[in-house]
């Protein structure tokens, strides 16, 4: 099982995938945890997550789970089909929970009263092929996996 979850087709457009969405979802994982990037930190993303949109304290911390430790994980190419896997799911939630109601596109002009979906789609695409095809070329998948077959 773990031969499977960690195979990959090592090429380089698998690993330009992985680290777009790892760098650009890290980001803002560091703003939640971490309160870099002009976020607000651990305590105060859980505070608006549980409080303003009411969400339980589970999701809300795997929210910040994900979002953090996905991205470092998937720069890496550590146990990238887990994470990708858990990022379209927590990408397909902010879908249904804070953007369908906007629309598609990003509140680029700041007209809509939230964001629109489109962000979140190319992120779950990312995401996808990820888990489709594993983490591709320079991965810690790729190094656990040879050291595994030649035991």
């Amino acid at each position: 099982m773990i031969r499977k979850i960690l195979k990959t087709n090592e090429n380089w457009g698998q690993l330009i995938a992985r680290l777009t969405l790892g760098l650009v979802l890290f980001p803002h994982g560091a703003q939640k945890m971490l309160g870099l990037f002009g976020g607000y930190g651990y305590t105060a993303t859980m505070d608006a997550l549980t409080n303003q949109m009411q969400l339980p304290s589970i999701i809300a911390f795997l929210v910040i789970v994900i979002e953090f430790f996905g991205a470092i994980f998937l720069i890496l190419g550590c146990a990238t089909r887990v994470w990708s896997l858990a990022i379209v799911f927590l990408f397909t939630g902010i879908i249904f929970t804070a953007q369908f109601e906007h629309g598609f596109f990003m509140n680029w002009f700041g007209v809509q009263k939230g964001e629109g979906y489109e962000y979140s789609l190319l992120i779950i695409g990312l995401a996808i092929t990820a888990v489709i095809n594993g983490a591709g070329k320079l991965s810690v998948d790729n190094q656990i996996l040879k050291y595994l077959n030649n035991k």
